[in-house]
């Protein structure tokens, strides 16, 4: 899969030297919470700086880590805060639940979300489609440019993964990532690309663009990648995270995630040929895209089974 992951790490754009070594953080407010402590963190990031939640256990002695990708929802003055239940919708609080047992989270805010809006921060939309045209330009800047949103991305996403790695109460050989809907979609990409992540869960996500082209389905902008369709679709990615740990959540009334049984299957061989066939999970539901109480629970008990194995 080497060949492979270096193919779509060049389309994309990704280059090694794009990632440094070491990330420094500086804590702009600390606020103590149940059973952890949530600091409110900034660090530089290719071109730009990020702006995140961290959570830290009362227990720290080598814990598990996991970055989490919030979600799109066309509502971008949305992005940590909803993962860290402080704004949004409940069922996208991954962080404060995988705090409180164990976790050291990492909930940053992507390009143009929250606090990373150049029209305004927090959690109040901007007026008009102010919101949309930001994200749209950034998408169209960084095309014509010969780049693409989705690098900017997952470089901002890896060196979320190089912070928590670098930290002295986490365990550097169990950091995962958690995302949905558009969260899920870094996710795949993000596990495809970076081989320090053990376990990764995708929820509503894995519909191939073949899919949603034939189905005039839309395409996130982060995901508009000049040629990747050519050559590569979604399969692809799962079979670059051969042989670690996924989980994929995908539902039968979901536009977002309607051919994932497919994907997976496509991908199968690459974990057969390791004898990882079990580290290759999929879930199905019968509903929509939304999360549920269910489909929340499920993907909880499924992070913790795998950061705590």
């Amino acid at each position: 899969m080497e060949d492979l992951r270096a193919a779509i790490s060049d389309i994309i754009g990704i280059k090694e030297q794009d990632v440094p070594g070491k990330i420094e953080y500086r804590t702009i407010e600390s606020v103590k919470e149940n059973g952890y402590e949530r600091k409110l963190i900034a660090y530089e990031s290719y071109d730009g700086k990020v702006i995140a939640y961290l959570l830290i256990p009362e227990a720290v002695r080598r814990n598990p880590a996991i970055l989490i990708n919030h979600q799109h929802n066309s509502e971008r003055h949305l992005g940590k805060s909803e993962v860290c239940g402080l704004a949004g919708n409940p069922l996208q609080a991954f962080g404060p639940v995988l705090a409180q047992k164990g976790f050291v989270v990492l909930a940053p805010d992507s390009i143009c979300f929250e606090d990373r809006r150049k029209g305004g921060q927090g959690t109040t939309p901007l007026s008009g489609d102010n919101d949309f045209w930001q994200h749209y330009n950034e998408m169209c800047y960084r095309i014509i440019s010969g780049e693409s949103l989705m690098k900017k991305v997952l470089l901002d996403a890896m060196n979320g993964i190089t912070l928590l790695a670098a930290l002295p109460y986490v365990d550097d050989n169990n950091i995962g990532t958690l995302g949905h809907s558009y969260g899920g979609n870094t996710v795949l990409f993000l596990s495809a690309l970076d081989e320090r992540l053990n376990f990764s869960c995708a929820s509503g996500s894995a519909c191939t663009y073949k899919n949603r082209m034939l189905n005039d389905v839309g395409i996130e902008m982060a995901s508009v990648i000049p040629g990747f369709i050519q050559k590569y679709d979604i399969q692809d990615l799962v079979r670059c995270i051969a042989p670690r740990r996924l989980m994929v959540v995908s539902a039968e009334n979901d536009k977002y995630s309607k051919d994932a049984d497919f994907t997976i299957e496509q991908a199968r061989a690459s974990y057969s040929m390791h004898k990882k066939d079990n580290n290759l999970c999929h879930m199905r539901y019968t509903d929509g895209h939304a999360l549920t109480k269910e489909r929340f629970d499920f993907i909880i008990e499924w992070i913790i089974s795998s950061g705590f194995s």
